[in-house]
């Protein structure tokens, strides 16, 4: 719980406020960004919610806190509602979980939705309105891990939900050695007529992507949407393992057709097939610039 004792001063006075354990992960900005933006390097509220939408965005963003720094001054029965509105729908049958875990920087997990089993996409933290949310949408079939950064609290999902976990072999770590499905190699793997992974080493040296019906790129850590630059971009600063390798794996990546950027950390974005191809080639260029 965010504690109104260290409420930050950059916040404007009212009812919604983020106290100074904010760890300045962009949740809160790009979830309601009406409502929250970035002051000395974390987030605060700028403009305090004036109607149902904007309450309803700053109560899911005060929810998918990894650290629990949001707080309100009143109690709001419509926090309820703002439970029950997780996952949120992105488009089609795709959905973002929320309930962003501190374990991993508060990267964003998603879910897909399908009747061959449904996919999660990184792990959120396992808490129960969302494992209920879940439940009643058909559980899940398998835990898609981009790579070893963002699988937080992975192995509680896949005790309750009895789900085969996926991950590269060369991100496997202490803590997951059990994980279900291994991939090795470099070369994309069709997991599915709908589901392609795509080795992309460099962030880390076995991360991967997920392309889900030729439309929507789950990225990870590897590409999202700078709204500082308004371009895709790569993480130089946060390149774990191999800057060059990761500039290989763009290129490769720059082949396919998507519609979606959905990133753990960073910005999500979404154009058609022909922009993407273009903020691609300018991606490339700014990465090997730096």
């Amino acid at each position: 719980m965010a504690h109104l004792n260290l409420r930050r001063p950059q916040n404007v006075s009212g009812d919604f406020y983020v106290d100074t354990s904010c760890i300045d992960c962009d949740t809160c900005r790009w979830m309601a960004p009406e409502v929250f933006t970035e002051d000395d390097e974390q987030s605060a509220v700028y403009h305090q919610p004036t109607n149902e939408k904007e309450r309803l965005a700053a109560l899911q963003a005060l929810l998918a806190c990894p650290t629990s720094s949001i707080g309100t001054i009143e109690k709001h029965q419509d926090v309820k509602i703002a439970q029950l509105s997780f996952p949120i729908a992105v488009e089609d049958n795709v959905y973002h979980c929320g309930y962003h875990s501190e374990n991993s920087y508060g990267a964003a997990s998603y879910f897909i939705q399908r009747p061959e089993g449904n996919i999660l996409i990184d792990s959120p933290r396992f808490t129960p309105p969302l494992i209920q949310r879940l439940e009643e949408m058909g559980g899940i079939r398998y835990m898609y891990l981009t790579h070893r950064d963002d699988v937080a609290d992975h192995q509680k999902f896949a005790e309750h939900f009895q789900c085969d976990r996926i991950l590269h072999k060369d991100d496997i770590s202490a803590g997951t050695r059990s994980v279900e499905i291994q991939l090795t190699g470099t070369e994309p793997f069709e997991f599915a007529p709908d589901v392609l992974i795509i080795p992309v080493p460099g962030h880390s040296k076995g991360h991967t992507v997920l392309l889900y019906n030729k439309k929507f790129l789950f990225t990870g850590d590897h590409l999202a949407w700078s709204e500082r630059l308004k371009q895709l971009i790569a993480f130089r600063d946060y390149c774990w393992y191999s800057w060059s390798e990761q500039i290989k794996s763009m290129h490769k990546l720059a082949h396919y057709s998507f519609e979606w950027v959905l990133p753990g950390h960073g910005r999500r974005y979404h154009g058609d097939a022909e922009t993407m191809r273009q903020q691609m080639h300018k991606c490339l260029e700014l990465m090997e610039t730096v």
